[in-house]
């Protein structure tokens, strides 16, 4: 397995390809530079004793995750990468401003929570008290933990009064202002249902249907009132009555009512939507918004990718050697439904999927996607055929993990090479993964992106599942002009979570929200970016608050712009 880190690190690490960029020519690429940027860790998954151990760990290696945010207000985006093993420390890593990171875990106090009875698998920075510093959630097959930023590199455990205290098997977390009342409310996606699978007392507790699973975590929702206190709305919202093995979840204005909707990406069965209502309900629209489906959700993604108005979601599935599903694109055609288009766009096939990120890597005014893959890259034997004998056996029970073959040193769906789509702007994308320098073939999970160095190109930290995290950042050559946005709350929460931005520039409008942790296993910035091509001034902004207020306003471009809500 060293010699396989290793190598793998290295095709990661090759020279960029020695094409050079013709004259104006926007040629997209990036250095993997994680190592000499001191934030290069290895994941760790959480090792079960006794038989068939290393089937539950094959089912809970989803757990490495990253989120970025400026934690110490100095205007750099700062990194937190999970690990889940027992006992295992995770990694707060403060940004220098020169791309470079130093690890300050200890010092902080937020390394904890792989207790003997608990397995850490995402984290969530949100401002949940609106005091101006971004707060660290950590959700766990367990109890989530809530540290609270005291302003002074260090934070506070105040997990027991938060009265989040139901036990989940917890994979992913968001965090909205699903009422608009000014605080952020917390949404969490459980995969297995609340049963300790460290204290196994049944072995019934793996998918009942491969399909249409029903037998999963379903989802759990935290209402925020005041005073570091949440309270369960789950039933109460709507959202109590599905019980699919939740794997994302992602939220956004899908109807252009100011309030936030909500996607459910569920692995072994349909996907789910559900729609605000407004007066703390959501109303499920899933048969008639989508249709139901059998695929494998892994990731939800939300923004506008046709710069149409309407925010999009971005699902990857598992296309290949054995299931061929291809992902989701689901284009909004604004009428409450959704059209998937992935294999007209180009975007079908991301081998066996988890995170995907839309961004604009080249600047030109419209959203690109990155999507990591690979679920376990070990030995020359491949557990494929194994597993496929153990489905189509008559009459076997699939929730029993007793009947799952041993899976020992062989690869299921490994050595996957990632996928980015270059947006070309006609509904059409063009896979660049070799020349842009991001086709490793590590075992990806997570994935955050931020301009770390405030160049005003986006970079990307991508981790990976007993492998160690990659940091790529964008040498991009000839890109275009940009403008960043980085909005505070009045009125609204002060993380301006929900808030919409029109920005009209180089012959488009282009619009982008502000999200509390869309996509699998990983947050990224709360910075709002926008590439304008060659334009050099922006025509008109436009920020809709989720106070419900407009404001335009003037903006400069090729730099980062702090806009204050007006009251």
């Amino acid at each position: 397995m060293k010699r396989l880190i290793l190598l793998t690190l290295f095709a990661a690490g090759l020279p960029l390809s020695s094409h050079a960029a013709g004259p104006g020519e926007t040629v997209i690429r990036f250095e993997e530079i994680g190592e000499k940027a001191g934030a290069r860790f290895v994941h760790q998954t959480r090792k079960f004793k006794g038989a068939k151990s290393d089937v539950l760990e094959m089912f809970t290696s989803g757990g490495s995750a990253v989120a970025v945010a400026d934690y110490d207000n100095d205007g750099f985006d700062d990194i937190f990468l999970v690990d889940s093993d027992e006992g295992a420390s995770h990694h707060l890593l403060r940004n220098n401003g020169n791309m470079t990171f130093t690890e300050v875990t200890k010092t902080a106090g937020v390394g904890g929570g792989n207790d003997p009875l608990s397995i850490c698998a995402d984290a969530l920075w949100f401002d949940y008290d609106n005091d101006g510093w971004q707060d660290l959630m950590i959700v766990r097959f367990g109890t989530p933990l809530l540290y609270h930023n005291e302003r002074n590199g260090k934070f506070k455990d105040v997990s027991a009064g938060t009265g989040m205290t139901l036990f989940t098997n917890a994979i992913a977390a968001i965090a909205f202002d699903y009422d608009n009342d000014g605080d952020l409310d917390v949404m969490i996606g459980n995969y297995f249902k609340p049963v300790n699978l460290i204290e196994l007392k049944t072995p019934h507790v793996l998918p009942n249907d491969l399909d249409n699973a029903i037998n999963g975590g379903g989802v759990t929702f935290y209402e925020n009132v005041g005073k570091g206190r949440f309270i369960d709305v789950t039933d109460k919202s709507g959202l109590g009555r599905q019980t699919g093995w939740t794997l994302d979840l992602g939220h956004g204005d899908f109807n252009n009512d100011g309030l936030q909707d909500v996607y459910v990406a569920c692995d072994y069965g349909t996907d789910r939507i559900f729609f605000n209502e407004g007066k703390g309900v959501f109303r499920e629209t899933t048969e008639t918004s989508l249709g139901f489906d059998t695929k494998k959700g892994m990731n939800a993604e939300v923004g506008d990718y046709n710069n149409d108005g309407w925010m999009d979601v971005y699902v990857t599935n598992i296309t290949d050697e054995y299931m061929k599903e291809c992902n989701m694109l689901w284009h909004n055609n604004g009428d409450g439904t959704f059209t998937d288009v992935s294999k007209e766009t180009g975007t079908c096939g991301t081998l066996w999927g988890w995170a995907a990120k839309f961004g604009d890597f080249d600047n030109d005014g419209w959203q690109d996607i990155f999507a990591v893959n690979g679920l376990r890259s070990a030995g020359k034997d491949n557990y494929i055929p194994v597993v496929v004998n153990m489905i189509t056996t008559p009459g076997i029970d699939f929730t029993d993990v007793n009947n799952w073959p041993d899976i020992k040193d062989m690869t299921w769906s490994g050595y996957q090479k990632k996928k980015m789509f270059r947006n070309l702007g006609n509904q059409n994308f063009k896979e660049i993964s070799g020349p842009a320098g991001v086709d490793n073939v590590l075992d990806g999970r997570g994935l955050a992106l931020a301009d770390f160095d405030r160049d005003g190109l986006l970079d990307m930290c991508q981790t990976n599942a007993d492998q160690p995290s990659l940091l790529y950042r964008s040498v991009t050559q000839n890109p275009g002009n940009y403008v960043e946005l980085k909005l505070v709350g009045t009125r609204s929460n002060r993380d301006a979570i929900g808030a919409r931005v029109k920005l009209k520039a180089d012959g488009k409008t282009m619009v982008r929200e502000v999200n509390g942790g869309n996509g699998y296993a990983g947050q990224s910035t709360l910075m709002l970016h926008f590439g304008i091509g060659t334009a050099t001034q922006v025509d008109a902004v436009e920020i809709r608050w989720p106070s419900g207020k407009i404001q335009t306003v003037s903006v400069p471009i090729n730099r980062l712009t702090r806009i204050v809500e007006s009251k």
